[in-house]
């Protein structure tokens, strides 16, 4: 009688560690994030000094309160789009709801609509069991490897004869 018991044990274990639906989103995740996602920059952009804040060193006229197309000023198109594969909102309704979408942000130069870069991000929320807790989550790429603020990084770089200053 342990044996069986045991053997239901560690078969339940299998099946909540790799049949479970948010186990199959992550792996979703995963497969989609190896197909398109990361940082992609096309076209790097040169600035001066003064377009730099002295204290931390980032391009002063991003403003992410501003309305989302205004965040990088008037020379600028700052593109954020989401796709919900599984639309939910596990922080709000519970960690046992679940909820995978995509984020795509571009950034694009007015002057020619010349798309300067993009980032592109996998993001699986909830599918815990219930209770007062924070539902997990996984995301592709890793938040310290790829996030929105290093594709501005990237793109935009302070000039060369400046930066020996």
């Amino acid at each position: 009688m342990k044996k069986i018991v045991l053997l239901l044990i560690a078969a339940a274990i299998v099946y909540a560690t790799f049949f479970t639906e948010k186990a199959r989103l992550d792996r979703e995740v995963d497969r989609l994030c190896a197909i398109d996602g990361g940082i992609r920059v096309y076209e790097t952009v040169t600035l001066p000094a003064d377009k730099f804040d002295k204290k931390y060193g980032q391009i002063n006229f991003y403003k992410p309160t501003q309305k989302i197309e205004d965040t990088l000023g008037p020379e600028y198109i700052y593109q954020w789009d989401i796709h919900d594969y599984v639309e939910g909102h596990p922080v709000i309704n519970g960690a046992q709801e679940i909820a995978m979408r995509r984020d795509h942000i571009k950034i694009i130069r007015k002057s020619d609509m010349k798309l300067l870069g993009e980032f592109v991000k996998y993001h699986r929320a909830g599918g815990d069991l219930p209770g007062p807790w924070m539902p997990s989550s996984h995301h592709c790429p890793n938040q310290l490897e790829a996030s929105s603020i290093l594709v501005i990084h990237r793109i935009f770089i302070k000039s060369a004869e400046e930066n020996g200053k």
